[in-house]
C-alpha cells in the first residue's frame, strides 16, 4: 500500500540575488513497511528531501503526498500537526534536550499531541519504550550522563512515543561507534519489521545495507532506486525488542513480500514500480529471540504463500513494544510527578526550562524584584510622610471652620467681624448635635492678659476659654501631665486652667505645673494639666504658647465681662454711630439698636457701681472641624442652614455670622500630596520600566541560546502559539516571581527604615496590589517581542543554529 508518493519536487534556495536550486524535479513512491536508505554524497539535496518529507519543509513546486493527502501548500502550524501524528524523527546529533532526563525527553513530543492522552498514560507508555531499548536503569539520567549509544536510543524511543507511521533518521550512527551503530541498525530493522516505514538518510553504505531498497541522489536528482537484501536484524542482549521477525524479500520482478516460518521466503507481487529481471533476492531474517526465547509473530500472516499486514503500525508497537513493566518502577515515577502533571503541558514545559536556567532565571528577575521592591519601600515611606504632613496641617486646622459673629452697621460705616453679638455656647452644643459632617466643636472666648507665678511673669500669646472638646478640635488629645478640665468645671466656672510647654518653661523652670496656682488679672487659676508639645506651625507662631480655662472663667472672671462690658467698644460704637469719649466708664451695650428706651438711661457712674448679669451670653468665636477634608462643604451647608434656622433669618436677609475655612492650607496639602503621588509613580515607572527592559533582554538572549531547542520542539510538532505561549508563561512566571519577592524586600526595606532611621512609614495595601499587577503586565508585555520571534522561527534554521 502506499504512503508516499513524489511527483516532480524541485526545491530552490534563495540566497540574495543567487538562486540555489537543491533539488531538480525528484519523483518516487514509498510503500508501507519499507525501509529506504536515501543515499547521496554532501550537498546531494538528500537532506533537504529528507525535510520535505519530514514536513520540516516545504517544496518550491511538485507534488508531496503523504497517506493519500497532499501536504506541499499547507501552512506551518498544519505541517507541524502532520509531524505530531505521523511522523518520527532521529537525528544525527541526537538533539536532546541538556539537564532534561531521558523520560522527560522521550514525553516532550506528547505535549504538542492534539490526542495527547493522560499523563499517567504516557508516562506509562515512555517507561515501556525505553525499557525496550534498554534503558530501563537511565530513566532519571541527563544526556550528559549517557552514552552516544544510549542518547540514541532515548531519541528513537522519542520518535516512537506518538506511534507514528513514517520514521525518519538523519545520519543516525554518524557519532557513534562501530558497535553501537550495529545495534541502532538493527533495532531500526526490528522496528520495520513491527509494521513502521524506516527511511535512513546516509552517505555511508554499510548503513545503507541493512535497508531493503536503496535510493541513491545525486545532483538534486534521482540516481538510482534498487532493492538490496539487508543484513540479518539479529543480537542479543537486553536492548532487543520482542516480536516476530518477518522479511521482506523481492522477487524478480521486483514487487512482494515474502515470509515463512523460519525467516525465508518468497515473495509476491506488490509493486515498487520497476523490474530486476533475472535477479530474485530473498531476505533471510532470523526471528528476534527475547531472553533466549523464541517469539511468535503476530503481526504479520502468512496466507497463500502471500505475507500480508493484517494490523496498523500503531497496533503493531503497542503489541509489539509493549511489553509488561515492572510495577514497582513505574509507580516510583508515577508518584514523583504526580503535582507536576497536574499542570498543563505548556506550564509544565515552561516551569521545566527555568528549572534547567536557575541562574539566568534569578538575574532577570533581579530587575522585577528591584524595582517592585523600589515601588513599595517608596510608596510607604510616602505614605508614612503624607500621613506626618497631614497630621501637621490637621494640627493647625486644616479641616476647621471657625464662625464668627457678624459685622454691624451705621450711617453705610462697617464696625468689623464681631461687633453683632449673635454667637452662643448654645450655638456650639447644637451644631455637634445636629450637624453630622462635624466632627468636634467648641466655643471660644479671648482675652490677652499677663500669667504670674512667684516672681515670674508671662503674655501667653493665646489665652482661650473653651470647652474640654477644644482638644479634639486641634488635635491635641495627649497631655504630658495632669488632665484636661471637665463640663463640670465650665459649668460652674470654677477657676482651673491647662498651660502649655512655653508657660512651663517660662514660668516654672523645670518644677511641674500641676496643682500650682497662677494670676490672671488678679483671678486665682490652679493649674490642673500640661499640654503635649506641638512646635511652631506653618506660619512660625507658637503653638506651645497657650493657656485653656472654661470659658465661664475666663468670661466671667478674668475678663470681668458684665451688663456694661460686653464688647465694649463694638456695642457702643453699634449703639451711638460715634466713638465713645475716653471718659466714659463701663458703657452699657446697647443689645437691640434702635429700641425705644422705656426708662431713663443710667448714667455711667450708676452703671458702674450697680452692675448688671446679662442674660444674652455670647461668645466670640465657635471653632468646629470637619470629620475629612472632603466633609468641608458639606459641615458648612449643615452648619449655615442650622444657625440661619437658630437666629431666626428670613431668607431675604443676610447672615449675621461668617465662617472662614482653611481652603488655601487645604488646597496646599492636596497640591503637596499629588506631587508626591506624581513623583513616586514616576520612580515607580522607571523602576518597573528597567526591570522590564531586563526581561526582555534576557529572554531575547534565552531565545538566541535555545534556537536549536525551538527548532526540536517545532520538528516534533509544538505549533507557533505553543511556542510563543510557552515564553509568554516563562516571562509571566519570573515577573511573578520578582514581584512577590520584591514585596517581601519591599516591605522589608519599609520596616527597616522605621525601625532604625525612626522614619514614619505607612503600609499601602493598593500599593502593593498594584505593584504585584503591574509586575504581571510588564512579564506580558516585555515578554511578547522575545516569544513573538521564538514563535516565527524556521524549524530547519533553529535545528541547524550553532
Amino acid at each position: 500500500m502506499e504512503l508516499i508518493r513524489v511527483k516532480d519536487l524541485y526545491k530552490t534556495y534563495h540566497l540574495g540575488e543567487i538562486d540555489v536550486p537543491v533539488l531538480k524535479g525528484v519523483s518516487f513512491t514509498i510503500n508501507r513497511g519499507e525501509m529506504i536508505a536515501l543515499m547521496g554524497a554532501s550537498g546531494s539535496g538528500k537532506t533537504t528531501l529528507m525535510n520535505i518529507l519530514g514536513c520540516l519543509d516545504r517544496p518550491s513546486s511538485g507534488e508531496y503526498w503523504l497517506d493519500g493527502e497532499e501536504l506541499s501548500d499547507l501552512s506551518p502550524d498544519e505541517r507541524a500537526l502532520v509531524r505530531t501524528d505521523k511522523l518520527g524523527f532521529v537525528f544525527q546529533s541526537f538533539n536532546l534536550l541538556p539537564r532534561t532526563t531521558a523520560i522527560s525527553n522521550v514525553l516532550m513530543p506528547l505535549d504538542y499531541s492534539p490526542h495527547r492522552p493522560h499523563h499517567g498514560e504516557a508516562k506509562h507508555r515512555a517507561l515501556e519504550l525505553l525499557q525496550r531499548v534498554g534503558l530501563a536503569t537511565r530513566l532519571d539520567h541527563e544526556p550528559s550522563q549517557m552514552s552516544g549509544g544510549q542518547q540514541q536510543r532515548v531519541a528513537i524511543a522519542r520518535s516512537l512515543i506518538n506511534q507514528p507511521a513514517l520514521l525518519l533518521a538523519d545520519e543516525p550512527t554518524g557519532n557513534l561507534d562501530s558497535h553501537t551503530s550495529v545495534e541502532i541498525l538493527r533495532m531500526f530493522q526490528r522496528l520495520n519489521t513491527a509494521g513502521i516505514t524506516v527511511i535512513l538518510v546516509t552517505h555511508d553504505a554499510n548503513v545503507a545495507s541493512y535497508a531493503t531498497r536503496i535510493i541513491r541522489i545525486a545532483d538534486g536528482l534521482i540516481e538510482s532506486d534498487t532493492l538490496t537484501s539487508p543484513a540479518p536484524a539479529s543480537l542479543s542482549g537486553p536492548h532487543v525488542l520482542a516480536g516476530a521477525a518477518p522479511t521482506n524479500g523481492h522477487d524478480a520482478d521486483g514487487n512482494g513480500f515474502g515470509h515463512n516460518g523460519n525467516g525465508n521466503g518468497d515473495s509476491e507481487s506488490h509493486g515498487y514500480g520497476r523490474t530486476d529481471p533475472g535477479h530474485a533476492r530473498t531476505a533471510q531474517v532470523p526471528a528476534t529471540i527475547a531472553s533466549g526465547s523464541e517469539s511468535s509473530g503476530t503481526a504479520v500472516l502468512a496466507q497463500a504463500g502471500r505475507a500480508k499486514v493484517q494490523a496498523t503500525p500503531q497496533q503493531v508497537i503497542e503489541t509489539e513494544l509493549a511489553p509488561e513493566v515492572t510495577e514497582p518502577h513505574h509507580a516510583h515515577h508515577v508518584r514523583h510527578s504526580k503535582l507536576f502533571a497536574l499542570m498543563p503541558p505548556t506550564l509544565r514545559t515552561a516551569l521545566g526550562a527555568l528549572r534547567r536556567n536557575k541562574m539566568r532565571a534569578a538575574l532577570t528577575a533581579l530587575g522585577i524584584i528591584f524595582g517592585v521592591c523600589a515601588v513599595i519601600a517608596m510608596m510607604e515611606i510616602g505614605q508614612g510622610a503624607k500621613s506626618r504632613i497631614l497630621e501637621s496641617i490637621a494640627s493647625m486646622g486644616a479641616n476647621s471652620l471657625f464662625v464668627q459673629s457678624g459685622a454691624a452697621t451705621s450711617g453705610g460705616v462697617s464696625f468689623g467681624v464681631g461687633s453683632v453679638l449673635t454667637l452662643t455656647p448654645r450655638d456650639s452644643d447644637e451644631i455637634g448635635r445636629q450637624c453630622s459632617a462635624v466632627k468636634a466643636v467648641a466655643p471660644l472666648v479671648r482675652v490677652r492678659a499677663q500669667v504670674i507665678y512667684g516672681n515670674r511673669n508671662w503674655v501667653p500669646a493665646n489665652m482661650f476659654g473653651t470647652t474640654p472638646e477644644y482638644l479634639e478640635v486641634r488635635d491635641w488629645k495627649d497631655l504630658d501631665a495632669g488632665e484636661m478640665f471637665t463640663d463640670r468645671d465650665v459649668l460652674n466656672g470654677n477657676r482651673v486652667c491647662v498651660v502649655g510647654e512655653t508657660l512651663r518653661r517660662e514660668l516654672f523652670q523645670g518644677e511641674s505645673p500641676v496643682g500650682k496656682t497662677v494670676r490672671v488679672q488678679n483671678v486665682s487659676l490652679r493649674v490642673v494639666g500640661v499640654l503635649s508639645r506641638k512646635g511652631s506651625n506653618t506660619f512660625g507662631q507658637d503653638q506651645d504658647d497657650i493657656v485653656l480655662a472654661p470659658w465661664s472663667t475666663i468670661k466671667y472672671r478674668v475678663a470681668g465681662t458684665n451688663a456694661q462690658n460686653v464688647n465694649q467698644s463694638a456695642a457702643a460704637t453699634a449703639a451711638t454711630g460715634t466713638t465713645s469719649p475716653t471718659t466714659t466708664v463701663n458703657t452699657l451695650s446697647n443689645l437691640y439698636p434702635g429700641a425705644v428706651a422705656l426708662y431713663p438711661v443710667p448714667s455711667a457712674t450708676e452703671q458702674a457701681d450697680r452692675p448688671q448679669p446679662v442674660r444674652f451670653v455670647n461668645v466670640d468665636t465657635i471653632v468646629a472641624v470637619a470629620a475629612s477634608a472632603e466633609d468641608v462643604p458639606d459641615a458648612i451647608n449643615q452648619i449655615t442652614s442650622l444657625l440661619h434656622e437658630r437666629h431666626r433669618l428670613r431668607p431675604d436677609e443676610p447672615d449675621d455670622f461668617n465662617i472662614r475655612d482653611m481652603t488655601e492650607l487645604t488646597k496646599t496639602m492636596t497640591q503637596q500630596s499629588s506631587l508626591m503621588g506624581g513623583l513616586l509613580l514616576i520612580v515607580a515607572c522607571i523602576s518597573l520600566l528597567v526591570g522590564g527592559i531586563g526581561i526582555m533582554n534576557i529572554m531575547l538572549v534565552s531565545v538566541t541560546e535555545r534556537t536549536r531547542e525551538i527548532g526540536l520542539r517545532m520538528a516534533v510538532g509544538a505549533r507557533s502559539y505553543h511556542i510563543l505561549r510557552q515564553f509568554l508563561i516563562e516571562a509571566v512566571i519570573l515577573s511573578l516571581f520578582g514581584g512577590l519577592v520584591g514585596i517581601a524586600l519591599g516591605r522589608l526595606a519599609s520596616v527597616m527604615v522605621k525601625h532604625f532611621a525612626h522614619f514614619p512609614t505607612q503600609i499601602s495595601i493598593p500599593a502593593i496590589i498594584a505593584a504585584f499587577v503591574v509586575s504581571v503586565t510588564v512579564g506580558v508585555v516585555f515578554g511578547f517581542y522575545p516569544a513573538w520571534k521564538a514563535s516565527r522561527l524556521d524549524p530547519i534554521e533553529a535545528l541547524r543554529y550553532e
